[in-house]
């Protein structure tokens, strides 16, 4: 309802009060039979109004047409397309119905069946805007005659990303407005790349699993047949025969626990995995996890000492899934290091839950990789550590596990200094109730 001072032009013919309509040519605006609003006929170029079709185009919200008028003129100087409306109702249907690049809202106008008082329409207006998906992205500009800090922090509030006063200054306009358009080009064109980016991961991911339990069944074939030749059914074996069909078993198994992991990773992205929940002593677990790994860490020439705190608190977890997540990190430290690794293994109550930390004196982790190899296929390649074949998916798994769990996993590392790997899980896994941990 604030007219902009500074403009003697006449109301613009045919936009009653509470309509929209498209600007461009001089034409006499006709009525918009699909949303109620007035539109003026295109353009010579076929554009809906203003500069042809390649222009960005806003939409005017304001409810003194020679406002509307005015602000036209300047956009379409610039080469923008416009579409008015004169009120907060028709200001929203035409947000969603042209999905404008841009919008510039009085914040004065008719606010209809908003529920809102005409003197804060424009605020409401980009309220819901910034509310609905299919137009939060759009970048809003408050052109009022309010000039309180009070209104700019209201503007704020309401998601605004900038606010000019009446009577505004062209030049500053056409800044203003071309840097929230180049902006939204920008965050545009990144959604674009985010949302390919996420299809062809989809894509590969979706293959894998298919190939994956394709290569199962024949596979379980292949070891069964191995464990027959090994036992002796058809026929007796020479030493050489039986070592080279050991050997072959040994791989087998090893390409089916990389399967299964595979399946178990897929099954916790998708939270489909179910966990197997008992109550659990924490020294108890990290005392049974290095008796089952001492015949390796005889092999390996490495030593393992548990360090638990009286205060460990019983938890509920899947037993199984940890033990195999402490199994994974030492399996690391022990594969990553160039010489006999020594371990510590330690646990302690934390006010959120209960912390559990696996630290080495091995090469260390160089710190751009600290948070990349938690994603699957990750691998990270030292100077001085050993040339390792693995896949990638030990500590991917980890991750996924505990945060099933409803906790995070992170790692602490200074190269030639070793790692400490910590997990934070809470006393009860995450549920309604039991949110997940934050970082």
């Amino acid at each position: 309802m604030d007219a902009e001072r500074g403009t003697d032009r006449p109301a613009v013919a045919g936009l009653p009060a509470g309509t929209g309509g498209v600007g461009g040519g001089r034409e006499t605006p006709a009525p918009d039979a699909v949303s109620g609003t007035v539109t003026r006929s295109a353009d010579a170029n076929g554009g809906i109004g203003g500069s042809g079709r390649d222009g960005a185009l806003i939409l005017v919200a304001d409810d003194v047409p020679a406002n509307v008028e005015l602000l036209f003129d300047q956009l379409h100087t610039l080469g923008y397309r416009t579409i008015s409306a004169l009120d907060g109702p028709s200001a929203l249907a035409a947000a969603a119905r042209h999905q404008p690049d841009l919008c510039i809202l009085d914040v004065s106008m008719p606010a209809g069946d908003l529920g809102c008082d005409d003197r804060s329409t424009g605020f409401e207006v980009c309220r819901r805007i910034k509310r609905d998906p299919r137009t939060a992205r759009i970048p809003v500009v408050f052109v009022t005659a309010l000039n309180d800090a009070s209104d700019r922090v209201k503007a704020i509030e309401a998601g605004g990303d900038d606010f000019l006063t009446k009577p505004h200054n062209r030049l500053v306009l056409g800044a203003r407005v071309r840097s929230l358009l180049k902006l939204k080009g920008a965050t545009d064109a990144l959604e674009e790349s985010v949302r390919k980016l996420r299809e062809l991961e989809k894509v590969r991911d979706d293959l894998l699993k298919m190939i994956v339990h394709d290569l199962k069944t024949p596979l379980t074939s292949v070891l069964a047949t191995l464990e027959l030749l090994l036992d002796g059914d058809f026929g007796t074996l020479s030493g050489t025969q039986h070592q080279v069909i050991a050997d072959a078993e040994a791989k087998a198994e090893d390409l089916l626990r990389l399967i299964e992991d595979l399946l178990e990773i897929a099954k916790l992205e998708e939270t489909a995995l179910p966990l197997t929940l008992a109550p659990i002593a924490p020294i108890a677990l990290l005392t049974e996890v290095v008796y089952e790994w001492a015949v390796r860490f005889q092999q390996a020439g490495a030593t393992a000492t548990i360090d638990g705190a009286d205060d460990a608190p019983i938890f509920q977890a899947d037993k199984g899934l940890l033990k195999r997540v402490l199994g994974n990190l030492i399996q690391n430290a022990l594969t990553h290091s160039p010489h006999a690794v020594t371990l510590r293994l330690a646990v302690r109550a934390e006010p959120m839950g209960v912390l559990f930390t696996v630290a080495d004196d091995g090469p260390g982790i160089p710190s751009e990789y600290q948070e990349l190899i938690f994603r699957k296929f990750e691998q990270v390649r030292t100077p001085n550590a050993p040339p390792v074949r693995s896949s990638g998916l030990g500590l991917a798994f980890c991750r996924l596990v505990v945060e099933r769990h409803g906790g995070r996993i992170w790692v602490k590392s200074t190269e030639g200094e070793g790692s400490a790997f910590h997990f934070l899980l809470p006393a009860q896994p995450r549920t309604a109730e039991y949110p997940a941990i934050s970082p």
